[in-house]
């Protein structure tokens, strides 16, 4: 596999950081202690890269049409400025990757697909366009993306941004976006900014041509010292995610899964007027109840011990295989282990107690909602 590098390798490097591979991209693991990073995240602020994650415009007079079309929610629902959480499903209904799409104009729309799955919806998107009056460009190869994420995270970007546009930030709602000037290089650029995040906190993702992303890392660093931001790797967002009960594509998420055992239900806009890829499978396997009362779904466990789940350990009733863990790991937030798995619908009630076979030997795990942190806001 090719690896692939993002604008801000050298700044990582610097840093000191732990590299992995992830979806084919040489990303930052962690750069120290992947719990001090948790923790400033949840407490001050982080640091994250995530130009590894793609970017593609989709623009035209029918963009809101076609975009109705190729992915299972109503993006013409959605007002200029705002963002919309949807999937883009094959027609048997399995995921093909979920993905946020920000709509910036009328007939403009920014599609912001996972790491390595960024070519397969671009190409995706492509092949759902024909007959539709739009042009979908992926420009993945020279965006970068940078997130600051936590409770400080407004006070630091505030630091870069004109005083005369401040309230364009302080007053972006969450899943919204705006474009504003940000101090970078010795001069004030327009970027987009993004009041979302992967984290369960409050937070900002920024988007930057990777000429301008070292200079633009380098200043929220200096912004943030004195707020406690420091830089984040992969194993902290991971996490922090967990704890937040979002999903990860390849672990909750794939094209075996659908959105009703997955609890994306709600995504799934079968009440649009419009056809979509995947309609048709997805209203059989609503009406059959998958996810409600036959076939699998999605919960979160909490152990009742100290030792951990992880991905693929057997979920288990009385000795009896129930389902499987898709991600587990010690919550450093909450002091206790997390997990979250999917099992038969007749074991998901919250209360309800199982077993999980950490390598032969069973730990207890009680069945509870998602997701296991919320933030006070």
């Amino acid at each position: 596999m090719t690896e692939n590098y993002t604008a801000l390798y050298e700044q990582h490097k610097k840093a000191g950081a732990s590299f992995t591979d992830f979806g084919g991209w040489q990303m930052p693991l962690k750069y120290n202690s992947e719990l001090a990073e948790h923790h400033a995240v949840r407490k001050s602020a982080g640091l994250f890269d995530l130009s590894h994650m793609g970017e593609v415009w989709v623009t035209g007079p029918q963009a809101a049409a076609f975009l109705d079309y190729a992915l299972a929610g109503k993006l013409s629902a959605v007002a200029v400025g705002k963002a919309k959480y949807s999937l883009i499903c094959d027609a048997d209904g399995g995921i093909i990757d979920d993905l946020i799409s920000y709509r910036r104009a009328d007939d403009r729309y920014l599609v912001v697909p996972n790491a390595g799955n960024a070519t397969v919806v671009a190409a995706a998107l492509r092949d759902r366009a024909a007959g539709f009056d739009v042009v979908v460009e992926d420009a993945s190869a020279e965006t970068s993306l940078i997130a600051v994420q936590g409770p400080a995270a407004q006070a630091i970007l505030l630091e870069l941004v004109p005083a005369d546009q401040h309230a364009l930030v302080t007053e972006l709602k969450y899943y919204a976006a705006v474009e504003a000037g940000v101090a970078v290089n010795g001069s004030v650029q327009d970027l987009l900014i993004a009041r979302t995040g992967y984290t369960g906190e409050d937070g900002f993702e920024i988007y930057i041509p990777n000429v301008d992303a070292p200079a633009l890392w380098e200043a929220l660093l200096a912004a943030g010292e004195e707020h406690g931001l420091i830089p984040a790797g992969l194993a902290a967002r991971d996490s922090l995610r967990l704890e937040a009960g979002m999903p990860l594509y390849g672990n909750e998420l794939s094209r075996h899964v659908n959105a009703y055992a997955a609890g994306l239900g709600p995504v799934v806009s079968l009440a649009k007027e419009s056809d979509f890829v995947g309609k048709e499978a997805l209203a059989a396997i609503k009406a059959a109840g998958v996810g409600s009362t036959v076939g699998q779904k999605l919960v979160g466990l909490k152990g009742t011990g100290r030792r951990a789940a992880r991905a693929h350990y057997p979920v288990l009733q009385d000795g009896t295989l129930v389902g499987e863990v898709t991600s587990g790991q010690p919550s450093p937030t909450l002091g206790y282990p997390v997990a979250m798995a999917y099992v038969a619908v007749e074991h998901s009630a919250p209360g309800t107690v199982l077993d999980i076979d950490l390598r032969g030997k069973p730990e207890r795990f009680e069945v509870v909602e998602l997701p296991f942190y919320k933030r006070n806001k």
